[in-house]
């Protein structure tokens, strides 16, 4: 089963949470209160660049005939959009611009490049997401209601096609976003939750229908008007350049939340919940990846997604110097933070989906020991007292030298002092 215990997961006192909790408060209200211009550039010269971008892409679509010319303008098109969802819109409707106070680059007026509506997926993202975060059956992204991500899912035969449901998933990522946030089952049940979601698909079809008007009818039939392009050619750029923003956002986000070592937890653990254990939660509960610069402004800052849940409204140009600190304090009470290589997360999600297609019984691991599903209950061969700091080393013993030890166990290799 999934841990119901965070605390006890996490081999920390009741006094250690509250110093963890107070440690992470310094270094948010470190960066409120540096908050200033040069983050305010940022933000501006981003959603500058993301604009001339989508101009470009557009030009280059509708001006040449040349098979590179269309590559390019489809390729530096589904860049913009990327960077419009990804390091834009994303982080601004999580109000991590507000501070600013400037009209247009607010969380409760931007509306984003995409099929689904911006208030929808606020609710959705912000008010739940962030606060259920990996809770099975209360956090709606853990399978996105189509596939089976942790062993506290039943396996039902439909869970079969779990690679075929990512891979459509992927590919139409903006409509499973969309469509996410609406709960069709309510419609037939009569009631104010009917009527309220009669509304929601209301608003959906009109966004969504917006967004193929625009990008499928207007965008192709204004470059027909060059004799440099046709409307099938451009129809098919931009469907091009929306499959790359798609597949792109759901690697992503996979990567932040799919990889080994992000846990799942169960409902039991948000009764009486403490500010400590929202943020222990929201770090066990996330994954990172290493990137350079590039890749850290492609991905929207997502690849510090254990920051971003910790600090959701933070400006996301600052959660790479945030990350430093988030580390030390990890060190400092030996819980694990969970990195790797992009390539080497993606792939652990797609092995997690391409595991949890099959029945549990053709798994080795059990739902309380595999590397995507855990629970205190794995420590229970380790003796007593391992929370204690180490007789040789001095160091603490918490979380992350627990699960070393634990991994050395199951290989029957025996355990290193500390």
């Amino acid at each position: 089963m999934a841990i119901t215990d965070v605390p006890a997961f996490a081999h920390l006192t009741v006094a250690d949470i509250e110093n963890f909790a107070a440690e992470l408060d310094a270094i948010r209200f470190d960066v409120i209160d540096s908050l200033g211009e040069r983050d305010a550039r940022y933000i501006h010269r981003t959603i500058a660049a993301q604009r001339a971008a989508d101009v470009v892409g557009r030009l280059l679509l509708a001006g040449s005939s040349k098979r590179s010319a269309r590559w390019a303008g489809t390729v530096t098109l589904g860049l913009a959009k990327i960077i419009e969802n990804m390091e834009i819109g994303h982080n601004v409707m999580h109000g991590q611009w507000n501070w600013m106070n400037d009209p247009e680059i607010h969380s409760t007026t931007w509306e984003w490049d995409m099929t689904a509506a911006s208030k929808h997926w606020i609710s959705a993202h912000n008010f739940q997401h962030h606060k259920y975060t990996n809770i099975v059956g209360m956090d709606d992204d853990v399978g996105y209601f189509v596939l089976r991500v942790t062993r506290d899912q039943p396996w039902e035969r439909v869970n079969t096609g779990n690679l075929l449901f990512n891979a459509l998933l992927a590919l139409g990522f903006e409509w499973g976003i969309g469509l996410q946030t609406i709960d069709l089952a309510k419609v037939l049940e009569a009631g104010p939750d009917r009527d309220a979601t009669l509304q929601q698909m209301r608003e959906f079809s009109i966004k969504a229908g917006g967004q193929v008007f625009k990008d499928y009818v207007a965008f192709p039939a204004l470059t027909s008007l060059s004799p440099a392009a046709t409307y099938k050619s451009t129809l098919k750029a931009t469907l091009v350049a929306n499959v790359i923003r798609n597949v792109w956002a759901n690697a992503v986000i996979f990567c932040g939340h799919f990889p080994d070592g992000a846990e799942k937890f169960t409902k039991t653990d948000m009764a009486g919940e403490s500010k400590g254990e929202w943020y222990l939660r929201q770090l066990l509960g996330s994954a990172n990846f290493e990137a350079g610069p590039v890749l850290r402004f492609m991905s929207g800052n997502l690849c510090h997604q254990i920051e971003h849940h910790l600090f959701p409204d933070l400006p996301s140009s600052r959660l790479h110097e945030v990350s430093v600190r988030v580390r030390e304090v990890c060190d400092k009470y030996d819980l694990p933070y969970t990195t790797g290589s992009f390539l080497m997360q993606y792939g652990k999600t797609w092995r997690t989906i391409a595991k949890l297609s099959l029945p549990d019984k053709y798994l080795r691991d059990t739902a309380d020991d595999a590397p995507e599903t855990r629970s205190e209950r794995m420590f229970a061969e380790l003796e007593p007292g391992r929370a204690d700091t180490g007789l040789v080393t001095g160091r603490r013993r918490g979380l992350k030298t627990a699960l070393a030890a634990v991994r050395e166990w199951r290989r029957g290799e025996p355990e290193s002092r500390r």
